[in-house]
């Protein structure tokens, strides 16, 4: 795949965030409703989508889900002897270099990228940093959280649902699936119009360490998803889809959590948005060497 491919691979995605931002620019928009219905809704629909079908079979994503938790937590230890050179709190700096924008940029790349095919995996490393995120990264963030809370969320109760229709060969009713396939093909364009309208109020006083959160988060990323796959062995697709999602920016959740638990929200709000918008040509570089490999 050529360059100019995969520039056209991964402009629609932030197409649609800059959309979103041009939108939140002319038109104030109170976007609280619409991210809970994703989270409540529309994501939950995606997932069950996915993994109920009959192409789905959990036993081929255990190697990816492996390697997808040791490239989360190890891509914070790697960055950890950084936290006092560059003067931050590492409850403010580790867990946006861990948990990543797996589900608003990660599913639409790797669909636009390889194709329907990639949805389920796509999925799975999602469930994996998501899952990760509101246990490990909520318990960094404040001890207090509770982990058993994650279970009665509707992504996991989603997740577990449709793992059982596909492990218990469950026929799911056509007038049932059809409603929820249409709900789930919501999610993945609201995550991106979303997260544009949410840079609407980026915070970009601290701008230096931005930029090296911006090189760090994906350069922790390979680096670990290099050293995992030495041991774990993928296929060459699953090798492809951990390389994307080692790489991509940090989660905007992380400034969201930052900012309700009063953890340097400012400074986590720089170290988000300019590491998204960077994201831009680390991206770009990872999946024309991706695909090359692939070729």
């Amino acid at each position: 795949m050529s360059l100019l491919s995969v520039i056209q691979t991964i402009l629609p995605v932030f197409l649609i965030v800059a959309f979103g931002y041009l939108y939140g620019r002319w038109r104030p928009t109170d976007i609280e409703t619409a991210n809970r219905l994703n989270m409540d809704i529309f994501t939950p629909a995606l997932i069950f989508s996915a993994l109920s079908e009959k192409g789905f079979q959990l036993a081929s994503y255990q190697a990816l889900t492996l390697a997808a938790c040791l490239v989360v937590l190890g891509s914070g230890l790697l960055v950890w002897p950084l936290v006092r050179p560059l003067k931050v709190s590492w409850r403010a700096f580790l867990p946006p270099m861990m948990f990543t924008n797996s589900g608003n940029m990660g599913i639409p790349i790797l669909l636009l990228a390889f194709g329907e095919e990639a949805l389920a995996a796509a999925i799975v490393l999602f469930l994996v940093e998501n899952t990760l995120h509101f246990t490990v990264g909520m318990y960094m963030v404040n001890h207090r959280a509770s982990i058993l809370s994650l279970v009665r969320t509707p992504m996991i109760l989603a997740s577990i649902l449709g793992i059982t229709v596909s492990l218990m060969s469950i026929p799911v009713p056509t007038t049932l699936a059809v409603p929820i396939d249409m709900l789930g093909q919501i999610a993945i364009p609201l995550m991106l119009f979303t997260l544009g309208i949410r840079m609407v109020n980026a915070d970009l006083g601290d701008w230096k360490l931005g930029l090296w959160s911006g090189l760090l988060a994906p350069a922790s990323g390979l680096i670990m998803a290099l050293l995992v796959t030495q041991w774990i062995e993928l296929s060459a697709q699953q090798f492809a889809y951990l390389m994307v999602f080692a790489a991509l920016p940090p989660a905007v959740l992380n400034y969201m959590v930052a900012e309700k638990y009063n953890v340097e929200p400012r400074r986590v709000a720089s170290i988000v948005f300019i590491a998204n918008i960077m994201s831009v040509f680390s991206l770009t570089l990872v999946l024309a060497w991706v695909q090359s490999y692939l070729n």
